[in-house]
């Protein structure tokens, strides 16, 4: 299988995949960025990963299992996209007749933010506290569902349900407010 150190071993086949594949695993991950800059921070995350795992169950002939590091790649480039489409960006500028601050609104909004905070707070303490608890560890956080549901060891689609259930509880509770 290998020979000599574990470290050794790793060091020596990633010199093998750099070597052999490098034009190929930038090519794969070009072809899914469509950006050069991203599509490098994807190969090099992929021979960190490989480096720091020390798998030999990855191992395929004298470098590693490349479909493996094509799935890896993949799987990189959706979760940046998720994270991506999770963030919120501002508007961009646009030339426009200034319209004033609405205060009242941003009270109004942030009354809204604090009851909801409130309202996880006392779900917490009922049966739905597991729901509760996923929806705020989702919410207040800049992690994907993905990365949440590995992180507390569940499933994505129990993630998706606890955090949808709540959802569908604060909507119904705050509905009447929310409209103001």
């Amino acid at each position: 299988m290998y020979s000599g150190s574990l470290e050794l071993e790793i060091q020596t086949r990633l010199g093998v995949l750099f070597t052999k594949h490098d034009d190929w695993l930038q090519a794969v991950s070009y072809n899914l960025a469509n950006n050069k800059s991203v599509s490098q921070d994807l190969v090099q995350d992929l021979y960190l990963y490989l480096a720091e795992k020390k798998n030999p169950k990855l191992f395929f002939q004298d470098s590693f299992n490349l479909l493996y590091c094509h799935n890896f790649l993949r799987s990189r480039w959706i979760n940046l996209v998720k994270r991506e489409n999770k963030k919120v960006y501002p508007q961009k500028w646009r030339d426009a007749e200034d319209i004033p601050y609405d205060t009242e609104s941003d009270k109004n909004n942030q009354e809204l933010f604090e009851l909801i905070k409130e309202e996880i707070k006392q779900l917490q303490g009922t049966p739905m506290w597991s729901s509760a608890k996923i929806y705020e560890l989702y919410t207040f956080s800049d992690k994907t569902m993905e990365e949440l549901s590995g992180d507390i060891g569940i499933s994505k689609s129990t993630t998706f349900l606890n955090v949808k259930k709540i959802k569908q509880h604060l909507k119904n509770k705050f509905n009447d407010k929310y409209n103001k």
